[in-house]
């Protein structure tokens, strides 16, 4: 999937982004305190998107 597509997803969930780092974008989900990196890549594997969910435990993005 593309990593604007995840990324309007996390912001739509309530995710809250942090800070880019140097090869990363961190993602902070405010209300349940968990925080989670998205790499740079435009394109990202759908396993790596379901865990960075899981991580901000929102539900898995479905295409």
């Amino acid at each position: 999937m593309k990593r604007t597509d995840l990324v309007r997803y996390l912001l739509k969930q309530g995710c809250v982004f942090v800070r880019e780092g140097g090869n990363h974008s961190l993602f902070f989900n405010p209300e349940l305190k968990k925080v989670s990196t998205l790499p740079r890549h435009k394109e990202i594997n759908d396993f790596l998107s379901k865990k960075i969910c899981k991580d901000l435990g929102i539900p898995p993005l479905h295409r």
